[in-house]
């Protein structure tokens, strides 16, 4: 099966033009060489590719007939990414929401200078040492 067809069977993309358009942009590798989108794969190969911000690494355990249901993908593929990969996420997610939530806009007059004092406070510091 191919490459960009088996990466949309098992979920990983919603659209087979995305896993195309990830290969050409040499996100995909197969076995540590650079996949084209018509790529055969195959039981036990290993595809390294980057989505959201993770270096997502899975093994193929086998090939599925057609797109299958989110419960079913675990019997087609080994995820094989570290456990800190996603911890990693987690801490960005965090630290973007620490400072402002979503949707609450600019940053005012009084909040650029807020950041501005506490710039100068870290620069401060280090130059105390």
């Amino acid at each position: 099966m191919r490459i960009d067809k088996y990466l949309w069977c098992v979920r990983y993309y919603k659209t087979r033009n995305m896993v195309t358009e990830a290969c050409k942009k040499n996100h995909i590798t197969v076995n540590g060489l650079v996949a084209k989108p018509s790529k055969e794969v195959f039981p036990t190969d290993k595809i390294t590719f980057r989505k959201d911000q993770i270096t997502q690494i899975i093994t193929v355990l086998d090939i599925p007939e057609n797109r299958i249901g989110a419960k079913l993908v675990d019997i087609y593929r080994r995820n094989d990414t570290p456990a800190e990969t996603y911890q990693h996420l987690e801490l960005l997610k965090l630290s973007k929401e620490h400072y402002r939530k979503n949707g609450t806009g600019r940053p005012t007059k009084k909040d650029r200078r807020d950041i501005d004092e506490f710039g100068n406070e870290i620069v401060n510091d280090e130059d105390a040492d």
